[in-house]
């Protein structure tokens, strides 16, 4: 099971170099023994570049990305510093088949930090994801909503889809001062739009 449950709990180490850290997608779902085949009127999307680079101008974010895999646990690794924002290298990327999932804490034990904004967040706001390349990829916001760890939809955020997509993840809710995280994650969906 992938989820991410340690907002307040940086890795331990930081990520494998770009080279080495591939992991696969998720599988597509469907009915077990059936062929998933698109529809004719779906244009079938290239693989896409790795992400560099993530901007978010009406909460005033424009942050570099670095690499996130699973960790020990079997959960998606948050980054090791409260200021850096990451990119799940096991999921989709930009300009292919999605989602691509960005996440970064909202907040350190000394303050603020990379997605302290991300409530502010609301549909029909742009997000800009650049590639390797230097493509810009913009995307809008579709639906921002919460859900408690233990209930994580983790199928809905990090499962295939047939589109380009876009998921921002970081905590939210009460923090719980015993397991030294957030109860909740707050997680942004947005779709290709340019």
């Amino acid at each position: 099971m992938l989820a991410l449950t340690g907002c307040g709990q940086p890795a331990s180490e930081q990520p494998a170099a770009r080279e080495t850290r591939a992991l696969p997608a998720p599988a597509t779902p469907g009915t077990p023994g059936t062929a998933q085949t698109p529809s004719p009127d779906v244009t079938p999307l290239a693989r896409g570049g790795e992400p560099v680079r993530v901007a978010i101008p009406s909460i005033e974010i424009e942050a570099p990305l670095i690499d996130l895999g699973i960790g020990d646990a079997g959960v998606m690794e948050v980054p090791a510093d409260y200021d850096d924002v990451g990119w799940f290298t096991g999921g989709g990327r930009p300009g292919g088949y999605g989602p691509t999932v960005i996440a970064a804490h909202v907040d350190s034990p000394t303050g603020p930090a990379a997605f302290i904004r991300l409530r502010e967040l609301a549909p029909g706001d742009e997000v800009e994801v650049t590639d390797e390349t230097g493509v810009a990829h913009r995307y809008t916001v579709t639906e921002v909503a919460d859900y408690p760890k233990a209930d994580f939809p983790t199928a809905r955020v990090f499962g295939a889809t047939a589109t380009d997509e876009l998921r921002l993840i970081t905590c939210g809710g009460v923090f719980d001062p015993a397991a030294a995280s957030y109860e909740d994650n707050r997680v942004v969906f947005a779709e290709r739009s340019g």
